[in-house]
């Protein structure tokens, strides 16, 4: 279904690209935008991980630089049947994370900072799990596909500013350029939400199985993503194209990039998690423990699997 998706998503954003050669400089400027959609198109299917990665600023840590985050990550990745994935530390105070890679032996793991100081350790279980479960639902391929498509349709619309829009060659002219530049950016927010919604319900639900208390990611959304709302994370303001990626959306709506949105609704997610929790036999009276994460723990020493004191071993109890 992914490959199906994914094949689909590259003929809309190929026939795009032409449509938006086509009206800035004709035929000439179809052939010239179809070059590029085939280029960009091979590029995005194997290289468009490592562009988010660099694009965001991540780094990558192992056992010796993060040693309880790495831990974690992987001791969550063997429960869900997963191969270890990379993980990356992204410096950013707004708390996010996004998955990314072109199958599950290629994934990477991307978490902000602001995420590790501002969660607890079950809080961010749930977080990582849910972005484990995109690796094994081979959403990655095309969530880091369609960003990398998006923000090259972007970037075209506005080298027709310099070098396209003469109506000689059948282009838009100035006016219609200005236009088509202006507009350009919106189309690419529209192929963000060509990724359904379902796909972030999916990830909630295998997520809080895979992390084994749905309450645990509920937390983790009720903090992140109103703080998300309120910490700007340049980055993605600069490359919208690229929120769909993340667990919340980063936007935080300083100008048009909130017009539409990436992400179902948070109080749904929480809701169905909630709903999931019951059916689990879960009660409503956990509350993750708050602060474990705040002091450092995860960016510093520490095994993260090792046994607590009330008796549980691991992240997932």
């Amino acid at each position: 279904m992914n490959i199906m998706r994914t094949a689909v998503l590259l003929a809309a954003m190929t026939a795009l690209f032409m449509l938006v050669g086509a009206m800035l400089g004709g035929q000439a400027g179809m052939m010239i935008a179809l070059l590029i959609a085939a280029a960009t198109n091979l590029y995005a299917l194997w290289n468009s991980d490592r562009a988010a990665l660099v694009t965001t600023g991540a780094q990558e840590v192992d056992a010796t630089t993060a040693p309880d985050l790495v831990n974690l990550v992987h001791g969550l990745a063997q429960r869900a049947g997963l191969p270890p994935p990379r993980v990356y530390i992204i410096e950013n105070d707004q708390p996010n994370a996004f998955a990314t890679g072109r199958n599950p032996e290629n994934a990477a793991v991307a978490v902000h900072t602001g995420l590790v100081r501002m969660l607890s350790r079950e809080e961010l279980s749930g977080v990582i799990a849910h972005e484990l479960a995109h690796i094994k639902h081979r959403d990655t391929l095309t969530m880091t596909v369609t960003a990398t498509l998006a923000g090259a349709i972007s970037s075209i619309a506005h080298w027709g500013m310099f070098f396209g829009g003469n109506r000689n060659n059948n282009g838009l002219g100035v006016i219609g350029t200005i236009a088509l530049a202006i507009l350009a950016p919106l189309a690419a927010m529209v192929v963000q939400m060509a990724i359904s919604r379902s796909r972030e319900y999916e990830a909630d639900r295998l997520g809080a199985e895979i992390a084994g208390n749905p309450r645990w990611l509920a937390t983790a959304l009720a903090k992140i993503s109103g703080a998300a709302e309120h910490i700007p994370n340049e980055t993605a303001e600069e490359h919208p194209a690229m929120a769909h990626m993340f667990i919340v959306n980063p936007l935080t709506g300083q100008g048009m990039d909130n017009l539409f949105s990436t992400h179902p609704n948070v109080e749904n997610r929480i809701a169905a998690l909630e709903e999931q929790a019951q059916r689990m036999g879960i009660g409503a009276g956990f509350r993750p423990q708050q602060g474990s994460v705040s002091r450092g723990g995860f960016l510093g020493s520490g095994n993260p699997l090792a046994p607590r004191g009330d008796g549980r071993r691991g992240p997932w109890g």
